[in-house]
């Protein structure tokens, strides 16, 4: 399937203020080395979203948030709307997070909810899914992202308005990796499943991550049904991030 990779870095809880806007433009500097190689990404914490998006401007480097609410306006103290994150500069937006649906307890239909939002705002929202290490050990991997599939994915998905992230929870930050016939195994489950419920979205790109880091992306980026990376620590480093982007087909 011949599909442009999509390279994207959450910066989670960091690269707020100046750092950011370094970081961004470190990333702006370099994008030329892979230009028609692959897209890139970066979602900065909302504070900086504004800064580093006009940073960016006229570059290769899109810019997305890292969450939004699912209504667009209201009393909703502290929340961050879709159309305010256009209006920041945003094009992408994750939504579904494992830290998002571990830490603050968002089911799938919060998930579908925010990611109609982040449709309805011209988002693009990148719906991320995954299993527990329980979740695994118990034989449930197919399950569970069949759920978080049906549940999460909102009326109306497509493969212009959507990407799905595959991040097995026990793999995110932990320096542990699934092998590549795991990772082509779930993919490959992934990709049916949207074909199955959403036909307009049967060639969505599927993003993995989880502890991906310079090293080990050539193998995981050339595993079948892997359009791309959602990187968390080693996009905080400017070198780091345009490695793995070389490392896309």
């Amino acid at each position: 399937m011949a599909v442009k990779p999509l390279i994207a870095g959450n910066w989670k809880m960091n690269g707020g203020g100046g750092a950011g806007i370094a970081l961004a433009r470190a990333i702006a500097e370099r994008a030329p080395e892979v230009a028609g190689r692959c897209d890139l990404l970066v979602c900065p914490p909302a504070v900086a979203l504004a800064a580093v998006a006009e940073t960016l401007a006229g570059s290769a480097v899109a810019v997305g948030g890292q969450d939004c609410h699912g209504q667009s306006s209201g009393a909703h103290t502290g929340d961050i709307s879709a159309p305010m994150l256009a209006e920041a500069g945003a094009s992408f937006v994750i939504t579904g997070h494992s830290e998002r649906r571990g830490d603050h307890f968002e089911g799938n239909a919060l998930v579908r909810d925010k990611s109609a939002a982040a449709h309805d705002a011209g988002l693009i929202a990148v719906i991320c899914i995954g299993e527990t290490a329980a979740q695994r050990d118990g034989g449930q991997v197919f399950a569970v992202l069949s759920e978080q599939i049906a549940g999460s994915l909102p009326q109306g998905t497509t493969a212009a308005n959507t990407v799905v992230a595959y991040e097995p929870v026990w793999a995110i930050g932990t320096g542990r990796t699934p092998t590549a016939a795991e990772i082509a195994e779930a993919h490959a489950h992934i990709r049916a499943e949207i074909a199955r419920i959403a036909a307009g979205a049967a060639d969505l790109r599927l993003l993995y991550g989880g502890s991906v880091n310079p090293e080990n992306a050539a193998e995981l980026l050339s595993v079948d049904n892997v359009n791309g990376a959602l990187i968390g620590g080693a996009s905080l480093d400017a070198g780091s991030f345009l490695a793995i982007a070389l490392a896309a087909s």
